[in-house]
């Protein structure tokens, strides 16, 4: 298993975070919807007030290593009334020298301890790249399965939540 250290990331880590995102974001340009350059364009506070925004059901863990993040996995509830019961992970991304070390499934195993605190949340989405198959098998392992659009959820007859 890992020795990273995994916790909610605050604004005093959007510094780190914000330089983590943008080299996720050069390094597997195909497995986010944001590019390098428009994330070039926003600002490490941004990135603090985004941190902090609303904490209880909008948030980002970061794996630490030595002190250094490595690996991060975000989630956001949708806001509208109609789909609060909904929620979607993003931005899941290991440094590729921290890969194979368990810290992409210590980073998801914490999130989805999280989201099940969630109130109401009961289908969490995320999407991965075909051909992203260790990440693929991480997130079958944890009880997700693919749909029609590639989207995977959990498994709606073994409650992830």
């Amino acid at each position: 298993m890992t020795n990273a250290e995994i916790r909610l990331l605050t604004g005093r880590d959007a510094e780190a975070y914000w330089h983590l995102r943008l080299e996720a974001l050069e390094f597997e340009p195909q497995s986010f919807g944001e590019s390098a350059e428009e994330h070039r364009v926003t600002s490490v506070e941004s990135a603090a007030e985004r941190l902090g925004a609303n904490p209880d059901d909008n948030f980002v863990f970061g794996a630490f290593h030595e002190g250094q993040l490595v690996g991060m996995a975000g989630f956001f509830c949708y806001p509208n009334a109609k789909a609060r019961h909904k929620g979607r992970i993003w931005g899941v991304y290991v440094r590729a020298s921290c890969r194979g070390q368990g810290i992409g499934r210590a980073l998801m195993v914490a999130l989805l301890a999280r989201i099940r605190a969630c109130p109401g949340v009961e289908q969490v989405s995320l999407t991965v790249v075909s051909e992203q198959e260790p990440a693929r098998a991480l997130y079958r392992s944890l009880g997700f399965r693919t749909v029609r659009n590639g989207a995977s959820r959990p498994e709606s007859r073994r409650p992830l939540l």
